[in-house]
């Protein structure tokens, strides 16, 4: 069910969504929707994976329903705290929360998450894309 839920989801956002809602910039190396289309490619494809490959029924705890409600919180709250205070502040915490939510100890790793991905991710899409963040 997950599997044909994904499959359909991106096709929805690849065929109908997408369409209706990027616009066509007049600046830029690339097109707008060339993003948000390969991600909505990639769900469906994964999702047609997981149709055909399932996987073993695991059991749910309240333990991971309320790790979930955590991870959820997080997330919504570096939202608004982007909103107010701007990708380039708030990114880096998130970044590091969540590795550390997820257990990863090792500082190289938890540096190239924490500054080296929202780095990235500034560049390509303020500079390359010529997109603003937030």
């Amino acid at each position: 069910m997950t599997g044909t839920f994904f499959f359909l989801f991106g096709l929805a956002m690849y065929f109908a969504v997408i369409p209706w809602q990027v616009e066509t910039g007049e600046s830029g190396h690339l097109a707008p929707d060339t993003i948000p289309n390969a991600v909505a490619i990639t769900v469906s494809l994964c999702g047609m994976l997981l149709m055909i490959r399932t996987t073993d029924q695991v059991s749910r705890t309240p333990a991971n329903f309320l790790r979930t409600v955590f991870y959820v919180a997080v997330l919504a709250g570096s939202h608004y705290a982007m909103s107010l205070f701007g990708f380039m502040y708030v990114s880096p915490v998130l970044a590091l929360v969540l590795m550390l939510m997820i257990g990863e100890r090792r500082p190289v790793w938890i540096i190239a998450g924490a500054i080296g991905m929202p780095a990235l991710i500034w560049f390509f899409v303020a500079q390359v894309l010529e997109r603003g963040l937030p």
